[in-house]
């Protein structure tokens, strides 16, 4: 059956932003009140009033996205400058020639092949939780699932380790700027900060997705026929992992380059735990490890520019996603319906419990995640509405941050994902025969997203 193929992010972003102009003319004009609290703007619930609306014409609609773009300028800056950033640590090769190494040593030892898969996906997530590793697990894809096949598994076993791992660790993140620093950059919440409470709900997601990989491949490897891609994967059992006996091990120079990573991190959770950094002071950090790693790299000056500007390139897409998302708040903005917006939406999402009210969150998100898969485009998208309504319903912004974060987690069955559908493609996999292993998993995760929510309450989690 062919499957009906949504518009692109841009296409549909823009159609959004032309929806939001024509409700200017249709929505009256409403203003809450705020007052500061702790530093931070917050919404008087009781002040809601109405006040003279101002409609959005057509040269208003052209002039959002450049709006927006100028509006979101720091946030931008500091998404293509951390492209680049990524990019120069990738083209060192310090982290293939990681993952090669730990590949490769799994033929010798016992207690390698035993944590293959934990040690592996942990890995992975841990990319996605703290540089929002996804679109780069695809060419180990090509590495993955011959290996998952040479050790007596399967094709899904193989896509698993890369591309769930990162994609868990991504949604639960605790370092990634790309959706934790965004979103709380938009809200007004200090970058990184709650970070506690962010590593739990890491760990408690990724531990949960590396159970449910495991028991499916201890299946598989007791009765290969049950696996869903047994006769799929009869062509693949000759095929070896490609690079992994020509692999010569780490260097130094790799050992290096990830020492100054991890240091980079560590710096920066540091900054701002300590002194409270922000977007500017962590751009640095990333900045200097750029230099560092290119240099102990061994890159040239040319090798270190063309990376760079390689990495920033491959975001200028997500760039656009800021610009034209923010462009939409502007929209609203500008004609004084945001309030009126946030005033029609406190019923829904409210509830007897703030608890109930961030599981509504939840929900609206996962719905959202659907239609648009960019974690900054969403969080640029949906964080000035969603920060100010959790003022109103009780729910701290953190919370509402952390149900943004959640929803991402069926990034991994949506069939309109172009990470998703790549993966799958490399792999031979079709999606309905993906989406039909991966949907327990996603049963699994909703209801963690619901329980993981309850806490914050509780501990007073701001």
């Amino acid at each position: 059956m062919a499957q009906r193929k949504l518009p692109n992010t841009f296409v549909l972003l823009f159609a959004i932003l032309a929806v939001i102009a024509a409700a200017t003319w249709l929505i009256p004009g409403g203003k809450y009140e705020t007052h500061l609290v702790d530093g931070r703007q917050l919404v008087d619930p009781a002040s809601f009033h109405a006040v003279p609306s101002n409609p959005q014409g057509p040269v208003a609609l052209l002039m959002a996205p450049l709006k927006g773009f100028v509006d979101a300028a720091l946030i931008i800056g500091f998404v293509l400058l951390l492209g680049g950033a990524f990019s120069v640590l990738q083209r060192t090769q310090a982290v293939d020639a990681l993952i090669k190494a730990i590949a490769k040593a799994h033929t010798g030892s016992r207690l390698v092949r035993a944590a293959l898969i934990p040690g592996f996906m942990t890995l992975f997530s841990l990319g996605g939780a703290t540089f929002g590793m996804s679109e780069e697990t695809i060419p180990f894809i090509l590495i993955f699932v011959p290996l998952a096949l040479a050790l007596g598994y399967d094709s899904i076993v193989g896509v698993s380790i890369p591309f769930v791992g990162s994609q868990v660790g991504f949604a639960a993140a605790f370092l990634n700027p790309f959706n934790v620093g965004v979103a709380q950059g938009i809200a007004g919440v200090q970058v990184f900060s709650g970070i506690g409470y962010r590593v739990i709900v890491w760990a408690a997601a990724t531990a949960v997705t590396i159970g449910f990989v495991m028991v499916y491949a201890a299946k598989v490897k007791r009765a290969p026929e049950s696996s869903p891609t047994f006769a799929l994967d009869r062509d693949k059992r000759l095929e070896r992992a490609p690079g992994l006996e020509e692999f010569g091990g780490m260097t130094r120079a790799h050992g290096a380059v990830l020492f100054i990573f991890l240091g980079a991190l560590a710096s920066m959770v540091f900054g701002v735990v300590r002194y409270q950094w922000f977007i500017e002071e962590i751009a640095v950090v990333f900045l200097v490890m750029t230099l560092t790693v290119a240099k102990v790299g061994g890159l040239t000056a040319d090798e270190l520019v063309a990376a760079f500007i390689h990495g920033a390139k491959d975001l200028v897409s997500t760039a656009l996603v800021i610009a034209l998302a923010r462009g939409t708040v502007i929209l609203a903005r500008d004609a004084h319906i945001i309030d009126t917006i946030l005033h029609a939406l406190t019923p829904l999402v409210q509830a007897s419990h703030p608890v109930l009210a961030a599981q509504k969150m939840l929900v609206i998100q996962s719905v959202i995640n659907f239609f648009i898969h960019s974690g900054t485009g969403q969080a640029a998208l949906t964080m000035p509405i969603m920060a100010p309504l959790a003022d109103l319903v009780g729910v701290s912004r953190q919370t509402a941050i952390l149900a943004f974060q959640l929803g991402e987690l069926g990034i991994s069955i949506i069939p309109t994902s172009g990470v998703t559908i790549g993966v799958l493609a490399l792999a031979r996999i079709p999606w309905a025969t993906w989406a039909r292993w991966i949907l327990p998993l996603q049963l699994l995760y909703f209801v963690l997203a619901l329980l993981l929510l309850i806490p914050p309450h509780f501990i007073g989690w701001q």
